[in-house]
């Protein structure tokens, strides 16, 4: 199989009984990401730990290191990075957001769109899945860590 370029784009949400500013104070701190499945290691490699320009470095357990630039920052309603090292990626932006929706709950979303390096399309359709299945259990520690 010949190998190509693809993008892609992930949407998955989940909604959490808590308040928007529990949900803010946890995801706005972008290098303690306790949340996310499979973390090892989480650092600032900046002096800003906030808003646009804050750079970071997630270590996973498999070995994987990926180095993510704020792009885009709205307190208690979004922030955007962007992946600048360490996915098989050409490109990488994703945005999570905070929803208020009724009887206190939120709604948290993680959006992103991506384009591979050359790769056959079956080792592109594994990414999606396993970035799918990311986020998925990233969601779900983040309503276990927000509910307690």
């Amino acid at each position: 199989m010949e190998k190509a370029f693809y993008s892609n784009t992930l949407k998955k949400s989940i909604r959490i009984s808590t308040t928007t500013d529990n949900a803010w104070n946890m995801i706005s701190k972008i290098g303690e990401l306790q949340w996310l499945d499979g973390i090892k290691s989480s650092k600032y490699l900046s002096n800003k730990k906030r808003g646009v320009g804050a750079i970071r470095s997630i270590s996973f357990l498999d070995g994987t290191v990926v180095k993510e630039i704020i792009v885009g920052w709205r307190p208690k309603k979004y922030f955007s990075y962007i992946a600048i090292s360490g996915l098989p990626l050409r490109g990488y932006h994703a945005t999570i957001s905070i929803i208020q929706t009724k009887n206190n709950k939120i709604k948290v979303e993680w959006e992103s769109f991506f384009s591979s390096e050359s790769m056959k399309k079956n080792e592109f359709a594994d990414f999606v899945k396993l970035l799918t299945n990311f986020y998925i259990e990233s969601l779900n520690n983040l309503k276990h860590s927000l509910e307690k």
